[in-house]
């Protein structure tokens, strides 16, 4: 798809365009780190959905400029700017893991635009009081976990780094794009696709700035309270991703009115999943 752009003040937002023209408008944002290119099974989802998608990049992410110091809750002028841009007075939203906040934010803080809004495997807010928690007090309770104690009180680069060096160290000795569910067959090897690489660099090599940015902005307050919410609200999660679920588990006693949805998978929703989240928010 062909790179677009919108103007927000001083700064640049790429976003790309997904689906159906002239289809239900909806927005999307992408885990973090993450790109706005999509992989091919997700935008054929997205093509055959009947939605409209938008899909930005955050700042600090591909071409968006950076927005040092932002909160979650920034995600709004965004999003209104990208939305005034399209034309777009109601739209629907989603996010993923680390896009799952910001889809959150925008159902909190526009619910006179936001139709709908579906979230899988989202985080929530941490707890980051007292010390760096430990592996089993992170493993009872992702919410007090150390990459966001890091995020307040250390330096995420070096752990950053690392892991993005070990998964590029992996695709390069012929593994996937991205990891399999367990007990699943891995993809093909991602270094035989141009379009996987390119997707797999601006992710992980070109920049880690909006990677960074959206770790420090979870790890403060959100700028929002979820109570607040008031739309629709459905949270996706896979039945081999736990920590997703103890997530849900807070989120859905925290948001009124929140469905829980499962699907049989892992962090990343199957074809078969997604279909389903893109088909609930075409309901708006």
């Amino acid at each position: 798809m062909e790179d677009s752009f919108v103007r927000v003040g001083e700064r640049i937002l790429l976003y790309n365009m997904y689906g159906t023209e002239g289809g239900v408008p909806a927005i999307s944002f992408g885990g973090s780190p993450s790109t706005r290119w999509k992989r091919p099974d997700a935008v054929a989802v997205m093509r055959d959905s009947g939605l409209c998608v938008a899909v930005p990049d955050r700042p600090g992410y591909g071409g968006s400029t950076r927005q040092p110091g932002r909160t979650v809750a920034s995600v709004v002028p965004d999003t209104v700017a990208l939305a005034d841009a399209l034309g777009w007075e109601r739209f629907a939203v989603t996010g993923g893991s680390g896009g799952g906040p910001h889809a959150l934010a925008c159902a909190a803080l526009l619910p006179d635009r936001v139709t709908r809004c579906a979230v899988s495997a989202s985080i929530s807010p941490p707890v980051i009081d007292g010390p760096e928690p430990t592996e089993e007090e992170e493993a009872a309770d992702p919410r007090r976990n150390r990459t966001s104690w890091k995020a307040l009180h250390g330096d995420l680069r070096p752990g950053m780094e690392e892991a993005a060096r070990s998964i590029m160290t992996a695709v390069e000795a012929g593994g996937p794009e991205f990891p399999p569910d367990p007990g699943a067959e891995p993809g093909p090897p991602a270094r035989e696709d141009a379009a996987a690489m390119a997707r797999l660099s601006a992710t992980f090599v070109t920049s880690h700035d909006g990677w960074e940015d959206d770790l420090i902005a979870f790890a403060k307050p959100w700028g929002f309270s979820l109570s607040d919410i008031r739309v629709p609200v459905t949270l996706w999660h896979g039945s081999a991703d736990l920590r997703a679920g103890k997530y849900a588990d807070y989120l859905a006693a925290e948001i009124p009115g929140a469905e829980r949805r499962f699907y049989v998978g892992g962090h990343i929703p199957p074809v078969n999943a997604y279909r389903e989240l893109l088909r609930w928010l075409k309901l708006s």
